[in-house]
């Protein structure tokens, strides 16, 4: 008995590093089991094969120099940023703002410090002492892994970070250009913020991954790629679902006081708007930064393994490899050359123009962005891949499968628009059923515009995938096993291939919120002599009304672009997770020559982890949403009883505070519920069969895209709805704009929390997978550590594991309840 404990008790903490190495963003693509993993992968000396006259280690190297560049644009932009004209009263909010956005990092910063020490003592037990790396020294690999999972963290946090301090330089730049009345600066400068933090994301994603590739000795690349990819999945994870939650309870806390007590948006006595202005960047800014940060770097990591893995020749291995990371650098060139070109179009269209279409712009920003890229695909295919494996077509194919992922980029932000813009017509009908029916016909005709746009956009990502599977099937077999895995991976690939447009435009959005509630907070309306003063130090005319209205029309538009993201970064999730389902499908069946048989219908334990599936995302989307409603009760709760709306200008530094501490508090503890259940769940469901297990993960990757789109552009709609009745009928205070609030109210955690968050925990319940599956295939054989005992420990983890998972799942409803939740 003592010796079957002993062997217990291995496997199990041999088990769970290996959870939490992939959960934390290790691929393991088509990997068998296997001494040390992906930290026994060996790089390829890629100065082996020459490209245009240069090795490839040579041309590579070039690439630190676009890198370099790319950090420079950011950085220029960041100074460009801050030292444009603001007035000091909204300079002073605009840090206020920034202050409070510290206090959230770094209360998550230590969180994730915390979550970083337990994983680090089990990469010591595991790499250290259960399982060395063969052949390497454990005083190297060791600090290797830890080392390089402190640079992911610093990775996805200072992103995130610089996110915060672009945006809250760009707000109060952008509230204060609005004062002349000319609607251009104030499109000009949420954009450049945007670029300024997309270009240092991918610059700096690309510098860290080259650093690897290129320096770090072939031998002990695995244990680098490894130890980053754990780093930079755990803080994005992190800030990312945590961000979603605590921005909403802060922005419904905020807006039901425009109903409890018929004040003004943005009220400056309403404790709760800086709480929703940190909200806006903690949710709308860090999230998307270090989730693009983290999805575009295991992105990476999974082909890189893919190709070390299941490609045989070394040749071509060096050939993907250095064409990947060309690719990678062209996407950087080619989103800075679409800027510089676009930036030129709208200056000479907008820049002395009385009124302009926001949405206008950002739309050609993207298409030419999409197509730049495009041409540039082909192009530098031609140039690196002329010939791979003795085949002169190969380039083509492989650059019209990215440019599958490159144009969907462009097509569901345009998709999404038909659901969202403030022009559109399910937007419109939004508002008109709200004038007859009030809240209850608003939500019913967001429930229908968040439906159809559903059954649109993945109509659309299933040709594109299709496109994709087609063309994989011309010649690729030739170079590698799974061709179609390649070539769902490489669709993933595009869809990131603008990175730096998709994070500009998106966080364009928060800077027009934020803009718009610095205007209001600074009182500069009522600044005594304020025209007088602007017109001297700034030879600037101020027109209120008109600021005003244009910087609520801005904010229209940052909402639909904000929209526009979320699919995509849910559809890159959707996409990578088909990946690897494809991957436990060929290493569980051999390479589809055994046990295909079990990947039917006719097979009951397949079915019934499709049905699973559907129920752990239901269940996530009321955990959040829950976290979320009790977080936005206590919100209110504090607000309503502290709020001064007589003798005071402005809400006190202490209230909005707290009001912050309250949002940091419940995201914390609904995130916490959130991760430990989704953790213990896919660890129970690995256990109790193979193929069961494949069919909850294709459920969730199935339920998670339709109910994340449905969400996300419901959400959308509500929010235009009520920003087209305050900007176009203007009609605040009114029984319309009332019920239109509450409708935004609703979509507020449909579009901001659950939908986005699907993005995460698809991916981590997926990645998880591909070694949980193994891992359990392991432990339930006759022929393993175990057994004729296998199946039956297997089954007991199983039940141990969903029992746990049980314990989070009613938490996260029981322990929130309002009343129960201190």
């Amino acid at each position: 008995m003592s010796n079957f404990a002993r062997a217990l008790g291995r496997r199990l903490i041999t088990f769970l590093f290996a959870i939490f190495a992939i959960t934390m963003g290790t691929p393991a693509i088509l990997a068998s089991p296997r001494e040390g993993g992906e930290a026994a992968l060996k790089l390829p000396d890629l100065s082996e094969v020459t490209f245009l006259g240069v090795d490839g280690h040579r041309l590579l190297l070039v690439g630190l120099l676009f890198c370099f560049l790319g950090l420079m644009f950011g950085l220029a932009i960041y100074i460009q940023l801050k030292n444009l004209p603001v007035h000091r009263a909204m300079r002073e909010i605009s840090e206020l703002i920034y202050e409070t956005c510290k206090t959230y990092l770094i209360t998550q910063g230590k969180f994730i410090m915390l979550l970083w020490v337990f994983i680090a003592t089990i990469v010591v037990a595991y790499f250290g002492v259960l399982r060395p790396v063969p052949g390497h020294s454990i005083a190297i690999t060791l600090p290797m892994i830890l080392l390089f999972s402190l640079v992911g963290i610093a990775g996805s946090y200072g992103v995130a970070w610089f996110g915060i301090r672009v945006n809250t330089f760009a707000n109060s730049r952008t509230a204060f250009a609005s004062l002349a009345g000319k609607p251009y600066p104030i499109y000009a400068i949420p954009l450049k913020a945007g670029m300024s933090i997309g270009m240092l994301l991918i610059s700096v994603e690309l510098l860290i991954m080259l650093f690897i590739l290129l320096f770090i000795p072939g031998e002990y690349a695995g244990p680098c790629f490894i130890g980053f990819a754990i780093g930079e999945s755990l803080g994005a994870a992190a800030l990312r679902i945590a961000g979603g939650i605590f921005t909403k309870i802060a922005d419904i806390g905020s807006d039901l006081m425009k109903i409890v007590f018929k004040i003004k948006e943005d009220d400056a006595r309403n404790p709760g708007v800086i709480a929703d202005c940190t909200g806006d960047n903690a949710g709308d800014s860090v999230g998307p930064s270090a989730d693009g940060f983290e999805t575009y770097g295991v992105t990476g990591v999974a082909l890189i393994t893919f190709i070390l893995l299941a490609v045989p020749n070394t040749r071509i291995q060096i050939q993907l490899l250095v064409w990947i990371f060309v690719m990678r650098i062209m996407m950087l060139v080619s989103s800075a050359a679409s800027y510089f070109i676009n930036a030129a179009i709208a200056k000479a269209r907008y820049g002395n123009a009385g009124d302009m279409n926001f949405e206008a712009p950002l739309t050609t920003l993207v298409w030419l962005t999409s197509i730049v890229s495009i041409v540039l695909t082909y192009i530098v295919s031609y140039l690196i891949v002329p010939v791979l494996g003795g085949d002169g077509t190969l380039w083509w194919k492989l650059a019209t499968i990215i440019s599958c992922g490159t144009l969907a980029g462009a097509v569901i932000p345009e998709l999404v628009k038909v659901f969202t813009s403030t022009g559109s017509r399910h937007v419109q009908e939004v508002v008109k059923s709200t004038r007859e029916g009030g809240a209850s016909l608003n939500i019913l005709s967001g429930l229908v515009a968040g439906n159809y746009s559903a059954y649109w956009l993945g109509i659309s990502i299933v040709i594109l995938m299709s496109i994709a599977f087609i063309f994989s099937t011309m010649g690729l077999a030739i170079l590698m096993a799974a061709p179609a895995v390649f070539a769902f991976g490489l669709v993933a690939f595009g869809f990131l291939g603008m990175g730096p447009v998709t994070i500009a435009v998106d966080s364009y959005g928060p800077v027009t919120d934020n803009a718009q509630s610095v205007y209001e907070l600074s009182l500069i309306e009522h600044l005594p002599n304020i025209a007088e003063e602007i017109k001297k130090d700034y030879n600037m005319t101020v027109t209120f009304e008109r600021a005003k209205h244009l910087l609520e029309e801005n904010d229209g538009a940052g909402n639909t672009f904000k929209a526009t993201a979320k699919p995509v970064l849910i559809g890159t999730a959707v996409v990578g997770a088909t990946t690897m389902i494809f991957s436990i499908i060929m290493t569980l069946t051999e390479g589809l020559t055994k046990n295909t048989e079990s990947l039917s219908l006719l097979h009951a334990p397949f079915v019934l982890g499709l049905i699973t599936g559907g129920a752990i995302i239901y269940w996530f989307t009321g955990a959040s949403i829950q976290a979320v409603t009790t977080g936005a009760y206590r919100a209110v709760e504090f607000i309503k009883a502290n709020i001064k709306l007589e003798g005071v200008e402005k809400a006190s530094v202490e209230d909005s505070k707290k009001v912050v501490q309250i949002c940091t508090q419940y995201a914390q503890k609904g995130m916490f519920n959130i991760f430990l259940g989704v953790f213990f769940s896919t660890l129970a469901f690995a256990f109790v069969e193979p193929f069961f297990f494949i069919g909850y993960l294709i459920s969730i990757a199935v339920f998670g895209l339709y109910q994340a789109i449905f969400m996300a552009n419901a959400g959308g709609a509500w929010d235009n709805a009520k920003k087209v009745v305050e900007v176009e009928l203007k009609q605040k205070g009114t029984p319309l704009h009332d019920a239109t609030v509450v409708g935004d109210t609703v979509g507020d955690p449909f579009k901001d929390t659950s939908s986005v968050a699907m993005n995460p925990v698809i991916k981590f319940t997926t990645l998880f997978g591909l070694l949980a599956v193994e891992l359990a295939v392991s432990v339930g054989s006759e022929n393993g550590q175990f057994g004729k005992s296998g199946p039956l420990v297997s089954h007991i983890l199983a039940g141990a594991f969903f029992l746990v998972s049980l314990v989070f799942v009613w938490r996260s409803f029981h322990k929130m309840r309002i009343g129960l939740d201190k």
